[in-house]
């Protein structure tokens, strides 16, 4: 504050007075060299910015730390609280949300357009997206998968070695390419991290195509498929 009030003009012996903060601290302040904790979180101050603005100013603190950590493609280690300590202190803040309710385990927490009827008559009006993990010599990789509920096979897929939105996203992608389908359809999928962001919304939306979530571990579950059969 002292430095903004500086660099406008003012005195320092008035903007240490006015703020009650000793000079020799002022300047013993200054002198002291910025340490790599402090970058982080100027860096990831940036970042938080970044996906403010891209979500046009609606999020809060829990889905960009969702997208640092698994929607940027980036992987960022930082905890959530972090970044509600560091949107509070640069004055970020998304829309507030409806009023809180008591939430259970199990309970859908987004608009299902499905509601667990997965039976179709035609192709590409209902695709049922999941992600498994397997073990490999050189450690573990992530498969997503988009499955047709009409004829139950895989229309696209994508394997990776993080777990991010990128690697739904291109999974969807490859279904697109593949299918083509018609405006109208629905992609269901869980609440995971993955599928909840914005990056994959956007994605569906402007295929137009319309996004459902059922409960946390729905997907390819609800089909009666085993897990490993997406390998």
């Amino acid at each position: 504050m002292i430095d903004r009030l500086v660099d406008a003009g003012a005195p320092v012996d008035r903007c240490c007075r006015i703020l009650g903060v000793a000079r020799q601290n002022y300047y013993k302040h200054k002198r002291t060299p910025t340490t790599a904790r402090q970058l982080r979180r100027e860096w990831l101050t940036g970042l938080i910015r970044e996906v403010h603005v891209a979500s046009r100013g609606t999020y809060g603190y829990r889905r960009i730390h969702a997208e640092l950590t698994l929607g940027m493609g980036m992987s960022i280690q930082v905890c959530s609280r972090t970044v509600s300590v560091l949107m509070t202190q640069a004055g970020i803040y998304g829309l507030p949300g409806p009023v809180r309710i008591k939430r259970l385990r199990g309970v859908v927490t987004a608009e299902d357009l499905v509601n667990r009827k997965f039976h179709r008559l035609r192709p590409n009006e209902l695709w049922v997206s999941d992600i498994t993990q397997h073990r490999t010599r050189e450690g573990w990789v992530y498969c997503a998968a988009v499955l047709d509920a009409f004829s139950r096979k895989i229309v696209g897929w994508s394997i990776d070695s993080r777990q991010d939105a990128t690697l739904v996203v291109n999974a969807l992608d490859m279904a697109l390419r593949n299918q083509r389908p018609e405006p109208g359809g629905i992609v269901h999928a869980d609440h995971g991290t993955q599928f909840t962001s914005w990056v994959l919304g956007e994605r569906i939306r402007s295929a137009g195509l319309l996004p459902s979530f059922g409960t946390v571990g729905d997907g390819l579950h609800d089909q009666g498929i085993p897990i490993g059969a997406i390998s």
